[in-house]
């Protein structure tokens, strides 16, 4: 049984504060732009990253000893010590006001912003927001919130009430493969332990999921790629996404764009067509 919730316990982690630093290498550049299925190159200092490169950038170290059951830190520290089991991306919001390049020395300050906790079709969910402002030697170049879910473990998936809505149409779209290796790509560039992207029998013996879980982050770096490459490789000033379901391995997903008065409506879909994750970019 879960640990019962503590929200006032839990909300004192507010205003919490941390900070890293590293460097934007050259072998790291390439080894994004492989997992994002671009042009690999050869990379130079002063040469733009890919936009999200900052979500390889100065990752918590910790040794296996502080390790917890699903390869995540041991609850606590930074992050408030939420007792649901399952956690996973829910969204977030990015405004980009200048690109990383190789080279750059970034630092990335974060603040805990909110914690809330509210019932869902699963059980109870646990939201965590954190700040993040990222800068280079010219200033800030990016400012984030990301929304953290923690659940509860269910044994199976809630049954569907009706039939899923027709597939979107999208103006634009591309298709991959979510092959276990760029799962394994991801998890490495990333320095990200959490087993449901790697560990079959993990994911599927203990979270009940039917299969390896495509990483949330991953998903968005490929929608915001789309949409710069649609706006002459310009990244949208604003880009808001949340996540819808979870996307697995082994089948082809799409990430999708149309245009829209205000910017861009983006998302990634499963084999089905059903949106996985959705964004909105303005520019």
């Amino acid at each position: 049984m879960t640990e019962k919730l503590d929200i006032d316990h839990l909300r004192q982690w507010i205003g919490r504060t941390t900070e890293a630093t590293d460097i934007v290498t050259a072998q790291l550049v390439m080894g994004l732009r492989a997992t994002l299925f671009q042009e690999v190159g050869e990379p130079k200092k002063g040469d733009a990253a890919p936009f999200t490169v900052h979500w390889c950038l100065a990752q918590p170290v910790f040794p296996m000893s502080m390790l917890g059951p699903d390869g995540h830190p041991t609850r606590g520290g930074f992050l408030p010590p939420v007792p649901l089991p399952r956690r996973m991306w829910a969204g977030g919001e990015i405004e980009f006001l200048q690109p990383l390049q190789v080279g750059d020395e970034s630092t990335r300050t974060s603040r805990i912003a909110d914690v809330q906790v509210k019932t869902g079709s699963t059980g109870t969910l646990c939201f965590v927001s954190v700040e993040h402002s990222i800068s280079s030697p010219r200033g800030t170049a990016i400012r984030e919130r990301q929304d953290i879910v923690y659940r509860e473990m269910t044994s199976s998936a809630p049954a569907s009430a009706k039939a899923p809505p027709p597939p979107p149409t999208a103006q634009h779209r591309e298709t991959h493969v979510s092959d276990p290796v760029l799962l394994f790509r991801y998890s490495a560039l990333t320095f990200n332990g959490h087993r449901i992207h790697y560990d079959r029998d993990y994911v599927t013996k203990v979270e009940g999921y039917p299969g390896l879980i495509f990483h949330g982050p991953l998903q968005a770096a490929l929608i915001i790629e789309m949409a710069a490459k649609l706006h002459g490789g310009k990244a949208p000033k604003k880009f808001t996404y949340r996540g819808l379901q979870p996307l697995f391995e082994g089948t082809e997903f799409s990430v999708n764009a149309n245009e829209t008065d205000a910017g861009m409506e983006l998302w990634t879909a499963n084999a089905d067509g059903q949106p996985t994750m959705k964004g909105t970019a303005v520019w």
